[in-house]
C-alpha cells in the first residue's frame, strides 16, 4: 500500500494553535504518510450562499475529504463548547448530494489551555461526526489539558503518557487503513 493520506482539520485558526501541534504530533506518532493541513477558514453556512453556488474554499475542502484516507480533528473547546470553526466545516461538508464525510474514518483530539482538555468538545464533536457517519476511532481519550505546559517551545507534546495515547491511537487507525 502507498503512503496513506491523512487530512488534519483543526477547529483553530489561530496559527500556533494546541490542536494544530497535537494533530503535528499525531502524525508523527501514525509514521509514515502524506498529511495535509486543512483550511478550515470558510464563510459561515447560508443556504442561499449555497444556492448560488459552493465557496472555492469549501469546494477545495470537499476535495481533500473525498481524496483521504482519514481524518485527523483537532477539537479545541470553546466555553464548554465544540468550535464554531469546526461545526461550520462539518455543515458545509454535509451538504453535498452525498455528504463527503459519510463512511470516512476519523481520530479526534483535543487540546486547550483549560483543565479539562477540551471533554465536552470532544464528546460534541464526536456525537456530530457520528450523525454524519463518520467512522471515529475510538480509544482512551486524547485530552491535553494545561496545553500551554505539555507543549515545548518547539511545538513538540512533552507529557510521554499524552504521547503513548498518541501512538495507541495511531497504531489502530494503522491497522484500520490496512
Amino acid at each position: 500500500m502507498s503512503k496513506p493520506n491523512l487530512l488534519l482539520m483543526s477547529g483553530s485558526l489561530r496559527q500556533a494553535s494546541y490542536n494544530k501541534k497535537l494533530l503535528r504530533e499525531a502524525v508523527r506518532a501514525f509514521g509514515e504518510a502524506e498529511a495535509v493541513e486543512a483550511d478550515l477558514n470558510l464563510p459561515l453556512y447560508d443556504g442561499d450562499l449555497e444556492s448560488r453556488g459552493l465557496p472555492p474554499g469549501v469546494v477545495t475542502l470537499m476535495d481533500q475529504v473525498r481524496d483521504t484516507d482519514a481524518l485527523l480533528i483537532g477539537a479545541p473547546e470553546y466555553n464548554k463548547g465544540m468550535s464554531g470553526v469546526l461545526k461550520n466545516a462539518t455543515d458545509w461538508l454535509s451538504r453535498a448530494k452525498q455528504s463527503v464525510l459519510k463512511d470516512k474514518i476519523a481520530v479526534v483530539m483535543s487540546a486547550t489551555g483549560g483543565r479539562t482538555g477540551g471533554e465536552v468538545a470532544h464528546f460534541m464533536t464526536v456525537n456530530n461526526l457520528i450523525q454524519l457517519q463518520v467512522q471515529v476511532v475510538h480509544g482512551p481519550l486524547i485530552l491535553v489539558a494545561k496545553a500551554q505546559e505539555e507543549f515545548g517551545e518547539d511545538g513538540r507534546l512533552n507529557n510521554e503518557f499524552l504521547q503513548g495515547q498518541l501512538r495507541d491511537r495511531m497504531a489502530r487507525l494503522r491497522a484500520m487503513l490496512a
